[in-house]
């Protein structure tokens, strides 16, 4: 998926907060006004709260970070075809550290993103599985059928009602990731997803053997 990842998410954060504010006004006062949201980076948001996903060892001999938009179909065929045997032979074996960066191209990669995350590192991984695995079906319907998806996906984890709620209405936290999503997607130049930073390398979308080859040629 190839878009102007910057300009789209100064809106993302606005559309995605507003439209799930907007379907639950009645438990939700006190909308953000997110105007000025658009203008921030992330030297002006507290971005403390927003984790980096890792996986694999913190020494392994190669970084590898993964730029994907939970509503990217291509990252959804890396995510099915591609990444279980980059996780079987080199994350679990201690050979390469893992990032995920998240992309936002629209609300629901953004509410995902939210959701996601509501767990901790603990069940991130697992919430991420879980999105890229129904992406053809919680991505379809009007927003709050799509967020009513995603919950649903989230208490498949052992979340709440009530942690959800909190999670995907937390405005604070949708700005601060959104502003941490720009800050590194413009630092390591990405354009598209998914995308792979190796070792301070960018490098494009391939197939696991193209892959293989190219961590292979590193250890």
């Amino acid at each position: 998926m190839n878009r102007n990842l910057l300009l789209a998410g100064l809106a993302v954060v606005a559309v995605a907060i507003g439209g799930f504010f907007m379907m639950n006004r009645s438990t939700s006062p006190g909308v953000p006004d997110l105007g000025a949201a658009q203008a921030q980076t992330a030297s002006e948001v507290d971005t403390s709260a927003v984790l980096e996903m890792t996986m694999g060892d913190a020494d392994a001999p190669i970084e590898f970070i993964e730029y994907a938009s939970f509503t990217c179909p291509h990252c959804q065929t890396f995510h099915k075809n591609v990444f279980p045997q980059l996780k079987a032979d080199y994350i679990d074996t201690g050979k390469v550290k893992f990032i995920y960066r998240e992309v936002y191209f629209d609300g629901p990669g953004l509410w995902a993103g939210m959701m996601a995350r509501c767990g901790g590192p603990e069940k991130y991984f697992g919430l991420t599985d879980l999105i890229y695995e129904n992406q053809r079906t919680w991505t379809q319907g009007e927003p709050a059928q799509i967020a009513g998806n995603l919950k649903k996906m989230g208490k498949l984890a052992g979340l709440t009602d009530e942690q959800l709620d909190a999670c995907l209405q937390d405005g604070d936290m949708a700005r601060a990731m959104t502003a941490v999503f720009q800050e590194n997607a413009q630092a390591d130049g990405i354009r598209a997803t998914p995308s792979f930073v190796i070792d301070g390398k960018l490098e494009s979308n391939m197939s696991y053997d193209e892959l293989k080859a190219l961590l292979d040629a590193k250890l």
